[in-house]
């Protein structure tokens, strides 16, 4: 039932972040992910009648936390939720993976993602809103892409992504960013052939001419197009051999392929 009363609606933040917020169109109460700056949540929250009473935080980047001291002082009451074992303490309920979040009868659990950052947690919920699972996974993957190790190692990353990778194929996934247009060139740059790839990028680039957003993507979609999902797919593998071969790279395990993966971006 909850698909009827819950909206999410992305609030465009700096240039190319997404601030996702959570409504209860019933009781106008909103949660909002990774608020990096709190004017637009402000603007969002006024324009909608909406009162904030939760934060869900993902990882602790200033564009992800840089928001909530401010949006605190409007919203004293509010409760803040974020990773227990990270650089931002200002988490008024700290948690692990395996712990669940409950808001307005949907029930998230909290999935351990490290890669990007060590404290990078997400938030993963099967109550359907709108027809589909939700979840909210920061910096962790991306639209065809995934995020930097800033912190973590490529192990770190594919075991995080094998965790999303394992969830319902319908879920909606929100990330945190619009990189979709460069995360395509590169995944195009590697499989020139893929068609289904191709077909994408001419949605997308239809999508961003309209000023729609690219995000959420669907799960289903992403385990077929993301080469950083596709780290066992043997047409990724090909390519990724033939890579490492010329950077000098292993090339004899998992880990190793998605580390190339992950090299070519980073290089590309």
């Amino acid at each position: 039932m909850w698909g009827f009363m819950l909206t999410i609606t992305a609030i465009p933040a700096f240039s190319d972040n997404y601030i996702w917020c959570l409504a209860d169109t019933d009781t106008g109460r909103a949660l909002v992910v990774d608020p990096g700056r709190s004017a637009p949540v402000d603007s969002h929250l006024a324009q909608n009648n909406l009162v904030l009473d939760t934060i869900l935080v993902t990882h602790h980047h200033p564009d992800h936390v840089g928001g909530i001291a401010d949006l605190l002082k409007a919203h004293p009451d509010c409760r803040v939720v974020g990773p227990a074992e990270s650089p931002f303490k200002n988490s008024t309920s700290q948690v692990h993976p395996g712990d669940e979040v409950v808001w307005e009868g949907l029930t998230f659990q909290v999935l351990g993602v490290p890669g990007h950052t060590l404290d990078h947690i997400a938030y993963f919920t099967d109550n359907n809103v709108a027809g589909r699972p939700v979840l909210f996974c920061g910096d962790t993957l991306f639209v065809c892409g995934c995020g930097r190790l800033f912190e973590g190692s490529p192990g770190q990353m594919r075991q995080s992504l094998q965790t999303l990778r394992s969830l319902p194929e319908k879920t909606a996934v929100y990330c945190a960013h619009e990189y979709t247009l460069a995360n395509l060139k590169f995944a195009r740059n590697w499989l020139p052939d893929d068609a289904a790839l191709a077909d994408f990028e001419k949605e997308c680039l239809q999508a961003r001419d309209e000023g729609r957003p690219t995000v959420p993507s669907v799960l289903s979609n992403e385990k077929r197009l993301n080469p950083f999902l596709r780290w066992d797919d043997p047409a990724i593998v090909d390519v990724a051999r033939s890579y490492c071969a010329k950077h000098g790279l292993a090339a004899d395990s998992d880990n190793a392929i998605f580390a190339a993966i992950r090299h070519g971006k980073d290089h590309f």
